[in-house]
């Protein structure tokens, strides 16, 4: 049995139906309503939990080590690739002991270069490597066709990528087409597979952004994961508002619950305006607090960033050495 078919068997045991329109409907919008005060405020709680100096070292590299690196915009060369294939494999040249990212991310074109530039380094996260993660399905706005969308995908998966950033039909989805937006899913989700029977982990790109209210990111996310998603995503980062503590901490308890209700543990990502290590911080804090400790490794976990990784660096030398380096201690982006 395929990962798609053991999916869609166990979204119709949750659902109690197969997942078309009418039986996801019923089931999205019998879900309880979102408290958006409540969440707010165990969001802003959450986000004034302060680290101790000795857990304060163990939390920045845990940060370096949940981060996707990123560079996604449209004037991406090999060059600059390989520039972040550097920084990635190296963060911090003066410091061996610096943890690697858990994976560079990019266009679908410019995994070849990175899984060439990674080398030996390619691989598992889980076990010290660097994985490639690609977005794809037309991002960042997911307008295409169908075939389109799944050929993005198998391209990327046979270049070499591990993990595939896809985004969701954000207009199919406000109109409550849910069925297609989860046979979109679930096809993704096949084309992610490799010859050899393996297959690409899958990030759902929700765009928390553009569905306006707490009840429809609850919703995309339980129709995300229910189409076989591996991971939930808040956004492409090129909407805003992108990734929020309130939206991050919502998605947490969604998976919670699911982890509760199926025994299936499902990854988070937020993505988008995390720019320095305090406020990574809180994000920390509110996957422990929420989903558990167990979710802070690379396969439950990540950050969706560019800058971020610069900042957590400037706070490891301020530890070590009580003061902050200069503008040239790492690379600006």
């Amino acid at each position: 049995m395929t990962t798609t078919e053991l999916s869609r068997r166990t979204a119709v045991d949750v659902l109690g139906g197969e997942p078309d329109d009418a039986t996801l409907r019923r089931f999205l919008h019998g879900l309880p309503g979102v408290d958006a005060v409540g969440l707010e405020q165990r969001a802003a709680a959450l986000g004034t939990r302060s680290i101790k100096t000795t857990s304060k070292s163990w939390a920045l590299d845990k940060i370096i080590s949940l981060i996707d690196l990123t560079t996604l915009e449209g004037a991406d060369t090999a060059g600059k690739v390989r520039s972040l294939v550097a920084k990635a494999k190296t963060p911090d040249a003066s410091d061996p002991a610096t943890p690697l990212v858990a994976a560079v991310c990019v266009y679908g074109d410019m995994v070849g270069h990175a899984v060439e530039a990674l080398g030996a380094l390619h691989g598992d996260p889980d076990d010290g490597r660097i994985a490639v993660a690609a977005v794809a399905t037309a991002f960042p706005s997911g307008r295409a066709s169908l075939d389109i969308k799944l050929a993005d995908t198998a391209d990327a998966v046979a270049a070499g990528a591990d993990e595939i950033d896809m985004v969701i039909d954000r207009g199919a989805f406000l109109e409550g087409r849910y069925g297609l937006v989860f046979d979109q899913i679930a096809q993704v989700k096949e084309a992610c597979r490799r010859a050899d029977g393996t297959s690409a982990s899958l990030k759902v790109i929700m765009e928390t952004g553009e569905l306006n209210t707490y009840d429809n990111i609850k919703r995309a996310s339980w129709l995300s994961i229910l189409a076989g998603g591996d991971f939930i995503k808040t956004s492409t980062g090129k909407v805003q508002p992108a990734a929020t503590l309130p939206t991050t901490l919502l998605m947490l308890e969604t998976v919670r619950d699911w982890h509760r209700a199926t025994g299936e543990k499902i990854g988070v990502k937020p993505a988008g305006g995390i720019r320095t290590s305090k406020d990574a911080v809180k994000y920390i804090v509110t996957v422990a607090e929420t989903a558990g400790e167990e979710w802070l490794q690379p396969h439950l976990f990540r950050f969706g960033a560019s800058s971020l990784l610069n900042d957590v660096l400037l706070q490891r030398q301020k530890l070590t050495t009580g003061h902050y380096s200069g503008p040239d201690y790492v690379t600006i982006d």
